[in-house]
This record gives C-alpha cells, sequence and structure tokens, in this order.
C-alpha cells in the first residue's frame, strides 16, 4: 500500500479509473498494471520486481479478446519503455485513414498491375492469393500466386508456387527497386525406359485401345507402353525427340493423367513431322493414334490439356510463354510446315486451344478441322471419336475437308453464299431499294438499305422539304423509322413540317395555307403520336457543335432502341470538323465519309447526309452539280447516290413549284440509273407530286466556282 502512495498521480489516476473494470480480479490486476508500475518506480525492491515478474510470467498466455487501444491506460508505456517486451507481437496495423498509407498503397497497386497482377482487393499486412499472371494457374486454374502487401504499404512481394512456373518478385512505392524475376528455369532430368521401369503393353491394355479401334501394330510403332503404380498399371505414352526418351506422360483407364517432372515439354510423335511439310495437330495422345489408323503418320499431339478459354491478353514472349513452351521447345520442326492442320476438339476448350495454337504458329498457314454431324443439332466431339462410330474414310475425309482457319478481314466468297442466294431469291424484300413514293423518281432513285446518299442544292432550292417528304413516304409504305440530326431546324418548326405532311393540312391558319383547312386538334393529337413513333431526335444541347463520331454513337444507341432504319444528318457545315494542322480538309473529308459509310453498312441503315455548295459565281440559275459541294470533291467520289434538288425561280421556264430532283451519281444500277424527275410542290402542306409536264431543259451554261 505504501508502494501505491508513492506512485505519480497520473498512475493513481489511471488506476482509479480502471478499478471498476477489474475490482473482480486481483491477479489479473497485479498482471496488467503492477508490472509497470514496479519497472517505472524507483522505491520498488528487486525482490518485489521478481515476485510482480513471476505473477506477469503466470499470467501472460492471457490476451484480450479484441485489441486495446493505444489510448488506453492498460496501452501506456511508462518512460519509453515496455513491460511486454519479451511478448512476440505481431506489428501494430496501419491505420487505414492515413492519407499517405492509401496513397503508397494506391500506388503500389498501380506498379503491381504494370507486372500484371491485380491487387485492388489485396490488404496491406495479409497474404493473399490471386491467379498467376505467367502461369494462370495452370489447367485447373488454381490460385497459385501469393502475394504479401507490407503492413506500411511500402512494398510487395509475391512468388507462385507452381512448379512448372516459379514467378517471384517484389516492388517498392520509393522506387528503389523493382525487381520481377523471371520464372525459374528447371534441370531437365534425363529419363530411360528402364530408369522407370516402363513394361511392354499387357493383354488388357491392348484390349482397351483395340475397343478404340486402335490396332496393337500402331501402339508398337508409337512405342505405347505401361508402368505399374501400386495395384494398378497406367498407360505410357512415351515422348521421343531423335531417338532419344525425353518424357512420359501417364494414363489411368479412368481417365486421369500426369506427367514425369522436369522433364522437356514437347508435342507427342514429334519425330514424325520431321521432314513433314504439312503436318496435323490434334489434343490428345489417342488421337493421334486415330489419325494414324486414318493413314496420317504426320501428326502431333500437344502435351497438356486444353485452356478453359482464349486470353484475353497479347501473346507473350518466348520466355514468358510457359504454357505453350512446346510450340518455342519445337519451333525448328514446325517453321518447316507450309501447312498445318489443326484438329483439337469441337468443344469449347478445343475452339479456344486451336486459336491459342494459330495465333503462336501463324493463322495464314493454319487450316481447321470441322467434325461430322453427330445429330442434327451435335457434332462428333474429337478424332478418335469419329473413327469409332464412322470408321477410318470418314476421319480422312474430315481431315482432308478442312477449311483455312479464319482471319479477321479476310474472307472468300463461300462466307456469303447464303447472303447472295438470299439476294437473288430477293427474299429480305429491299433488294431493288424501297419505293420513293414519287413514280417518276424511282425510275433513277430508290431507297437502299446500307447506303449513303448525299444531298445539296442552292440555298432555299427545298433541299430539307424534299427529305422530309421522303421519309414520310417511307413511313407510310414499309413502316420505316428515322433518327433527324437537324441543327438548322428549331424542333418546333421540324416538327411542324413533318405533321403537315403526315396529316396532309397546313399546322396554321395562316396565308401560306388558307386554300387548305387547318387540322383539328384530333388530327394534332394523332400525328404527335405518330412523330413519337416514327422519328427519334439528335439533338446536341450544349455550347459547341457535335462532332460526326458524337452524331454516329447517338444513331448507333437509336437503332438498337428503337430499330431505325434511317438517318438524316443535315447539314454538313453545322457540324464541329476540328482536324490536325497536317490534315488537310479533303483527307478529313474523305475519313468523316468513310466513318459514315461503314455505319450505313453495318446496321443496314441509309444515310442521308446534306451539303451546302460554294457560293457561285456568275450563276446562270440553273441546278449546281456535285463538285460544287463545298470542301472536297470526295462527296461524289464516297457517296452511293449523289442527288440536286432545285426549284426553278423563273416564270418562263415553268411553274414555280417545279422542283427539279437531279440524280447525278447512283453506284448502284439495279436501285437507278443518272436523270432528271420532276415534282410539283405544294406550300400549304409541304407535299410533293409528281409532275404531269417535263419541261425542256434549257442549254446549260458554265459556271464559275470559286
Amino acid at each position: 500500500m505504501r508502494f501505491l502512495l508513492r506512485l505519480p498521480q497520473t498512475h493513481l489516476r489511471k488506476l482509479s479509473s480502471s478499478m471498476s473494470v477489474l475490482m473482480g480480479s486481483k491477479q489479473f490486476l497485479e498482471f496488467c498494471l503492477l508490472p509497470s508500475f514496479a519497472a517505472s518506480s524507483p522505491t520498488c525492491t528487486r525482490g518485489a520486481q521478481r515476485q510482480l515478474s513471476s505473477v506477469s510470467r503466470r499470467f501472460r498466455p492471457v490476451l484480450a479478446s479484441r485489441p486495446v487501444s493505444k489510448s488506453s491506460p492498460y496501452h501506456q508505456r511508462p518512460n519509453g519503455v515496455s513491460p511486454y517486451t519479451s511478448i512476440s507481437r505481431a506489428p501494430s496495423p496501419v491505420d487505414p485513414e492515413d492519407g499517405a498509407v492509401q496513397s503508397r498503397l494506391a500506388n503500389l497497386r498501380l506498379k503491381l498491375a504494370d507486372n500484371g497482377i491485380d491487387a485492388q482487393n489485396c490488404p496491406s499486412g495479409q497474404y493473399s492469393g490471386l491467379i498467376c499472371p505467367e502461369c494462370e494457374g495452370g489447367d485447373s486454374g488454381e490460385k497459385s500466386l501469393s502475394l504479401f502487401i507490407a503492413a506500411d504499404c511500402s512494398s510487395a512481394t509475391w512468388n507462385c508456387f507452381r512448379g512448372k512456373c516459379g514467378l517471384k518478385g517484389g516492388v517498392r512505392v520509393d522506387g528503389r527497386f523493382t525487381t520481377s524475376v523471371l520464372p525459374v528455369e528447371k534441370v531437365e532430368r534425363k529419363v530411360t525406359v528402364d530408369s522407370l521401369e516402363l513394361e511392354p503393353l499387357c493383354d488388357e491394355i491392348e484390349d482397351y485401345f483395340a475397343a478404340r479401334m486402335i490396332s496393337a501394330e500402331t501402339l508398337k510403332r508409337n512405342r505405347v507402353m505401361q508402368k505399374r503404380i501400386g495395384d494398378e498399371i497406367v498407360i505410357a505414352f512415351t515422348y521421343w525427340q531423335r531417338g532419344e526418351l525425353v518424357s512420359v506422360k501417364y494414363r489411368y483407364l479412368t481417365k486421369k493423367f500426369f506427367q514425369e517432372k522436369n522433364t522437356r515439354r514437347i508435342f507427342y510423335g514429334l519425330d514424325d513431322i520431321e521432314k513433314a511439310s504439312e503436318i496435323i495437330i490434334v489434343e490428345g495422345e489417342i488421337d493421334k493414334l486415330a489419325m494414324e489408323e486414318a493413314g496420317f503418320r504426320n501428326c502431333v499431339s500437344v502435351p497438356d490439356g486444353a485452356p478453359a478459354s482464349v486470353s484475353s491478353k497479347e501473346t507473350p514472349p518466348e520466355e514468358k510463354d510457359t504454357k505453350y513452351k512446346f510450340l518455342w521447345n519445337c519451333n525448328d520442326y514446325l517453321k518447316k510446315a507450309s501447312r498445318i492442320v489443326i484438329a483439337t476438339d469441337g468443344d469449347g476448350a478445343g475452339q479456344a486451344l486451336a486459336e491459342e495454337v494459330a495465333r503462336r504458329l501463324g493463322k495464314e498457314r493454319c487450316w481447321r478441322v470441322k467434325w461430322p454431324k453427330k445429330s442434327d443439332d451435335e457434332h462428333y466431339k474429337d478424332a478418335n471419336e469419329v473413327l469409332m462410330s464412322m470408321g477410318p474414310h470418314s476421319l480422312s475425309e474430315a481431315v482432308r475437308s478442312a477449311e483455312p482457319y479464319p482471319i479477321q478481314g479476310l474472307f472468300s466468297f463461300k462466307d456469303f453464299f447464303d447472303e447472295i442466294d438470299a439476294y437473288y431469291h430477293r427474299t429480305h424484300g429491299h433488294e431493288y431499294g424501297v419505293s420513293s413514293g414519287w413514280k417518276t423518281l424511282d425510275n433513277f432513285y430508290s431507297v437502299v438499305p446500307g447506303e449513303l446518299t448525299v444531298v445539296t442544292g442552292v440555298p432555299n432550292s427545298g433541299k430539307s422539304e424534299w427529305i422530309d417528304a421522303l421519309l414520310c413516304n417511307l413511313n407510310h409504305s414499309v413502316g420505316w423509322k428515322f433518327a433527324l440530326c437537324s441543327m438548322e431546324n428549331k424542333v418546333r418548326d421540324h416538327g411542324r413540317k413533318l405533321l403537315e405532311k403526315h396529316v396532309k393540312k397546313p399546322f396554321f391558319d395562316a396565308d401560306y395555307g388558307r386554300s387548305v383547312p387547318r387540322m383539328s386538334v384530333e388530327e394534332l393529337d394523332e400525328g404527335k403520336l405518330w412523330l413519337d413513333d416514327t422519328f427519334t431526335l439528335i439533338r446536341c444541347e450544349l455550347d459547341s457543335l457535335p462532332s460526326i463520331g458524337w452524331v454516329l454513337e447517338r444513331a448507333k444507341a437509336a437503332v438498337l432502341r428503337h430499330g431505325i432504319r434511317g438517318l438524316v444528318i443535315d447539314p454538313y457545315n453545322e457540324l464541329d470538323h476540328q482536324r490536325t494542322q497536317r490534315q488537310t480538309e479533303t483527307e478529313y473529308v474523305s475519313q468523316m465519309l468513310t466513318k459514315i459509310k461503314r455505319f450505313a453498312q453495318h446496321h443496314s441503315c441509309h444515310v442521308w447526309f446534306v451539303a451546302h455548295p460554294k457560293q457561285l459565281q456568275q450563276w446562270d440559275g440553273g441546278p449546281p452539280n456535285l463538285y460544287d459541294i463545298s470542301g472536297s470533291a470526295h462527296f461524289i467520289n464516297k457517296c452511293d447516290n449523289g442527288i440536286v434538288i432545285h426549284r426553278n425561280r423563273d416564270e418562263k421556264a415553268g411553274p414555280l413549284d417545279l422542283v427539279q430532283i437531279c440524280v447525278r451519281k447512283v453506284r448502284n444500277k439495279v436501285a437507278g440509273q443518272i436523270g432528271d424527275a420532276y415534282l410539283c410542290y405544294d406550300r400549304a402542306t409541304g407535299l410533293f407530286s409528281d409532275s404531269p409536264i417535263t419541261p425542256e431543259k434549257p442549254e446549260r451554261r458554265s459556271s464559275r466556282r470559286q
């Protein structure tokens, strides 16, 4: 008691605050408090210290069920010395709210990502199991990579525990070192038939192969043997290279496989293709034997199974391509082949293996076997199944009928025969194009899905009005829907024009339409429903002008969401045409029109693109031509159809409501031809109709373009 009275006031306050909690356990109180008091008190005798130390040692295994806060009186360290220095502790966790720590952790994760390691969900101070970026966990896809991030997030280390990989490495945030140790090179074992205790095949194994239509002669030539493991006999597929045994793959009759460790990975049957210019690659050793029964000895099998799917990563370099090391080991054999037939299994994994092999060997020299049909909706799986079910002749036919391996962007006409047949029989219904709705114009122009029509004409000639009328005709005849990117029109004005053409009555009781009664409220309501169902608007609400890429992205969304079949971009000069300093306007226009045509073809959507002509000098009043379009001659060079809209302004030349539709380019002769059609324009309703008269064409005088 005298000892306690001599304690500093801070210790007394700590003691009094804790008594209410620990008053029921005197020994626990001695364990938690007295050692620190004894160590800090100069009046405590050595004997008392030894006694207290023995009490402390007696209770050291006792730990709190939850961590004690550093601010707690039970966590104080008097005079800077811990009373528990003899107890081994884990490092104190870093405060997750520490901004500096979070910044280091973020930088560390970025450096790990550069090494192919995704550590977004890996905490600091712990070991985490991940998929190895090199071996990808092998065939089983196991999480073989152990990653440890330091508690203070200053560094990270990793190690792959798969024997065939051995990837190791580490990174630091401060950049003092960044290492990525390459996979450990294994010392290849030398194996022999005697050292592995291999035996000739017994009758039971030969019967097993006979059931699979593999003869004893084929087994002998390929040196298929057996090995006794305990009470079981396993098949031993021996891998030879130039007469030397380099590896063995074992197969239980239950279809369980394993290989000799630390041996060279090569193709099974490698010596059979040493001098072959055409080789066949299959997925399993039994398939290689089946190919020999069908007459093909120039066949090899991959040593490992197929991957679950095609890797989304780029093909790694040779030193890192551990999964397909056998391809690099056999490169001297493979580079001599001019034709490689890939006959892997027909399932998803087999197709993934075919893709991985082809992308490494070069698809341009690869062919792919398509296995025969087993039923209407199912194919045979592999070579041995075809041999067993259909015989060697059918297996041989399947190999000889192999097709060139698909290469992106490279096709043969055979790939499009179905489409050509449908075009010939007109099964789609729009092979000749869709009627414009005007008989006089149908002789020259019809609307074909997937084409681009460029429309031009001098100002106030009715380009937009004619396109709106054409869209209404297409909707009424075949039900097409459209997206409108019309920057020159206010929405309400554009809606009025379309409604007048649909209802066939003027929107207002104004001077332009007094000859026809105004549309009623009921007709307006019905027309609004039609507007909303037929048209989708593409409008940029920002102060900046939209780019062609921005417009096409919205048009793509309209195709998928609303099923539009036509797109109107009106006009060209209302788009944002930013280009690089080294790019000319001609080059820019060419690329822009290419984007539009690809959109039209990909989505089977017709595009009308309005472009204004240049300012014409010494204009004679006649229609301009497509080369007068401002910007580039590519407008006529790249479009499928080129149309000039021209309205008569001379009473002596004919009625003022006469509109000349000049078809100046038609790429598809099935859809039309070059020529002129004349339509009459009804100002009250905005409708166009076939003109009963065809005026004589005046002799065209040349015009000088600016």
